[in-house]
């Protein structure tokens, strides 16, 4: 009972927290976007711009729906832009374009941990669909199965753990990919001329915006996975 209400205690703060930052970003690109660039480069044109001065001349640039739903889909070969983003010509758009640009040089420089967030991707979806059964299966044949000659039921609950705790190491891992996005994006910018110094800080605001909602997710995340963590491993017997 205590251990409930010690993690609801922590879980609400963080809750809290990501539904502000969520609200940041949507105030943040709405300021910035009535902000018109000097340059009069719509997202489009910057992401354009920016891939092909930089060779990189396979990759198309799509409109998709929504508001923020932008992203780079490297096995599609596309950077998808959302309809507020695709054809403004706000500073607020042009960040976020050139921040997907930023994931698409990511890709193509290897970036280290860009490729260990795609390797993870597949590995934290299933794992986070058989995280709990393995978990509940594990601690059933700890219960019934007590004439094992192995520890089944309590490896099984270790690697279901495990499996849980895939998704918190890929928010883990998203942060630096993010920032580094970022950072790529407002050198690319300034040099590419999409922007000019004194319109950097605006895109700055937004850029740091989006990347609260990351924080955010990851602290939500470390939650659950120690709550399940100190939920099920006092279940199993120690042989």
């Amino acid at each position: 009972m205590y251990s409930y209400l010690l993690f609801l205690l922590i879980l609400v703060p963080c809750i809290a927290f990501s539904a502000w930052a969520s609200a940041r970003v949507s105030t943040t690109f709405a300021a910035c976007d009535k902000i018109a660039t000097r340059s009069c480069m719509t997202g489009y044109d910057v992401a354009v711009r920016l891939m092909r001065n930089r060779g990189v001349n396979d990759i198309a640039v799509n409109r998709v729906k929504g508001s923020l739903t932008d992203h780079f889909n490297p096995a599609k070969k596309c950077v998808n832009l959302s309809a507020s983003t695709f054809g403004s010509a706000s500073v607020a758009a042009v960040a976020v374009a050139a921040h997907e640009v930023g994931h698409v040089m990511q890709s193509r420089k290897g970036y280290v941990p860009y490729r260990i967030r795609n390797f993870l991707v597949p590995i934290a979806n299933i794992g986070s669909r058989l995280a709990l059964p393995i978990i509940l299966l594990g601690i059933l044949l700890d219960v019934f199965w007590t004439a094992a000659p192995v520890a089944v039921g309590q490896w099984a609950v270790y690697v279901g753990i495990g499996l849980y705790g895939l998704s918190t190491l890929f928010m883990l891992v998203t942060l630096p990919v993010e920032f580094n996005a970022s950072r790529r994006a407002e050198k690319m910018l300034l040099a590419d001329g999409a922007l000019v110094k004194e319109e950097l800080p605006a895109a700055r605001k937004v850029l740091s915006a989006a990347a609260l909602t990351y924080v955010a997710a990851l602290l939500v995340s470390l939650v659950y996975f120690l709550r399940v963590l100190f939920l099920f491993l006092p279940l199993v017997r120690r042989k």
